[in-house]
């Protein structure tokens, strides 16, 4: 059966005001992501990565052009729809692991399901079984002080998925972990996109994650240069 259309860029742009002037970070792109992607925007810093990163998130809108993500046009959804588009079918990995330092793993993982109002029986059965899919359901009760970076990033990933959305989006999310944990986290994402055919979009510049890819969409100064389908080199065991 073909996989849908999850994302469908149409000539975007996005511009910033820069005192006086503005600054066009995005400059036209056009591609598609398919459902059950494991796809990256790689390109270095100042790129646009990270800037369409948010449009596609529903943090940001266009500046002209057009964003569908999961058949919503992005530029055209109120604050209400976009917050709801998030909730509910989009999961965010961050390189800070952005965790709320008071809670346990369990009480962050539980969090999106909070906002859905989910019973306290579903909820809990979705939370233990999102830290078991990252290897975590022992660390319930830990704070993220009391847990390594890692584990950290274990439990941000459990945190993205524990609502099964259709679309995760990743900025940079091996970037403040060393080579094994890199590995650890990569191959948790890859398990979770084989068997779950949650589409995986990242945006980085590290070597590790791309390694991984099976799409490569490269960027370079808000432009695209070159998108291509590529074997991975690791993540196939």
């Amino acid at each position: 059966m073909k996989e849908s259309i999850k994302i469908e860029l149409r000539d975007l742009v996005k511009r910033f005001p820069m005192g006086t002037k503005e600054f066009t970070a995005l400059k036209g792109l056009s591609f598609s992501v398919m459902g059950g992607e494991f796809a990256g925007l790689v390109g270095p810093s100042g790129s646009g990565k990270s800037t369409l990163l948010n449009i596609v998130g529903s943090l940001d809108s266009p500046s002209e052009g057009s964003a569908l993500v999961l058949g919503r046009d992005i530029g055209r959804l109120s604050h209400a729809e976009a917050a709801r588009l998030r909730n509910h079918h989009i999961g965010f990995i961050f390189q800070t692991y952005n965790l709320l330092p008071v809670y346990t793993a369990y009480e962050n993982v539980e969090f999106p399901l909070l906002l859905l109002r989910m019973g306290s029986a579903e909820r809990k059965k979705a939370v233990m079984e999102a830290l078991e899919w990252v290897g975590l359901a022992e660390k319930v009760k830990s704070r993220p002080a009391q847990m390594s970076g890692g584990e950290c990033q274990r439990v941000a990933i459990a945190r993205a998925i524990v609502k099964h959305p259709e679309l995760v989006l990743a900025d940079e999310p091996t970037a403040n972990l060393d080579a094994d944990n890199s590995h650890h986290i990569l191959k948790t994402m890859v398990k979770i996109n084989r068997e779950l055919g949650t589409t995986f979009l990242f945006a980085t510049h590290d070597e590790k994650v791309i390694g991984y890819l099976r799409r490569i969409i490269r960027l370079s100064d808000g432009l695209l240069h070159s998108d291509n389908l590529v074997e991975p080199i690791n993540g196939e065991d």
